[in-house]
């Protein structure tokens, strides 16, 4: 029995420093060169929450990779299927991102359906599937973006639907919002994921338009709505945050503030995303960042609120079972449960009594 204890706990000091390693290195680089915006916010993360967070994103910007760099896509869609189902079954090609990724997979208990729906995105984007409204559009987001907050969520401890809601619906307005940024880029791929019905509304054929992008009032009027359609996630996604561990609070407010960011950046170039791709400077990211350092003082949302968008219902449903599973807490947050007892206490007291502004009760002058 000792020697077996012993072959489990040196397995188990094996693999965090695989992943410790890993994170360090190749994850980290991967996220410095794939999303300047999301790296700095991760920055902000406690280690053993970074870590995992790290892997999670090399696994998905490594099959994303394989994906935009292949012209069988067939064959890699079914190479990576056949991949993520040997994660699951805790047997990982010998490859790192996917060896570290199943560690994850196993440590979070991360439900399949959630990658999954990651791949599904992948292969939508090899059809060069047309998204006709803002609904489709969000489908798609909800995979590719809604399906990565999802598990973050879980690996953060998140065990409420509504603020797993939340955290799927946060991933899909930073998607509209890179959406809008890129309708240049993607053009020039052949691309337009703008929703063809508004686009048909402003006089604009997106096959013609395809082959000669050029801006247009019209096209601005496209990229205005569908950045007001990202803002008003993005307001949804401040009930959630205030849900999540305190330590891992202001990361993901930092990622939020300096996505809704790039949003004001392209309303300022007049919602010409054909000849310019909006960028937060980095003064403005530190910024942010600092900024939402002192973000472990939010109020808890004990309102509930807002179903989850449609799009989004089959990833927090997918996320239920793992939920069940209680989070262990880090000793910072086991400290500041009595602080958001009394914030949300408060919180209610105001709500039940509009006339109170603070916690003397008193009106306002």
């Amino acid at each position: 029995m000792y020697s077996q204890a012993l072959v489990r706990q040196t397995a188990r000091q094996y693999r965090a420093a695989h992943l410790k390693a890993f994170s360090q290195g190749g994850c980290d680089a991967l996220m410095r060169q794939g999303s300047k915006s999301f790296y700095a916010a991760s920055r902000l993360l406690p280690l053993d929450v970074r870590r995992p967070v790290l892997a999670l994103y090399a696994f998905c910007r490594v099959t994303d990779d394989e994906v935009d760099g292949s012209d069988q896509m067939a064959t890699v869609m079914q190479d990576l299927r056949q991949r993520l189902q040997a994660i699951y079954r805790g047997q990982p090609r010998r490859l790192l991102a996917d060896e570290v990724f199943a560690q994850v997979v196993d440590h979070y208990q991360l439900p399949l359906a959630l990658p999954a729906a990651l791949l599904e995105g992948f292969e939508w984007d090899a059809e060069g599937r047309i998204y006709e409204t803002v609904d489709e559009l969000c489908d798609y987001g909800a995979r590719v973006a809604g399906s990565v907050g999802a598990m973050m969520a879980l690996i953060m401890g998140v065990r409420e639907p509504w603020a797993m809601a939340r955290a799927c619906e946060l991933g899909v307005a930073m998607q509209l919002t890179n959406i809008a940024r890129d309708v240049g880029e993607d053009a020039a791929m052949g691309r337009c994921y703008l929703p063809r019905q508004w686009l048909r509304e402003e006089g604009i054929d997106a096959e013609r338009w395809l082959r000669h992008p050029t801006h247009s009032p019209g096209m601005a009027r496209v990229v205005a709505r569908l950045l007001d359609h990202a803002d008003a996630l993005y307001q949804r996604a401040e009930q959630g945050i205030s849900a999540l561990p305190r330590s891992c609070r202001p990361a993901i407010l930092s990622a939020r503030t300096i996505y809704a960011d790039i949003g004001q950046c392209i309303r300022r170039q007049g919602c010409n995303s054909v000849d310019h791709r909006a960028m937060v400077s980095r003064s403005r990211k530190l910024y942010r960042v600092l900024q939402s350092s002192s973000s472990f003082l939010l109020a808890p949302a004990w309102r509930r609120g807002h179903r989850p968008i449609e799009a989004v219902k089959f990833l927090v449903e997918a996320a239920l079972p793992s939920m069940a599973v209680i989070a262990p807490k880090t000793v910072s947050d086991k400290a500041g449960w009595m602080i958001d007892l009394f914030l949300e206490l408060d919180a209610r007291g105001r709500a039940q009594n509009p006339r109170r502004s603070g916690p003397s009760g008193h009106s306002p002058r």
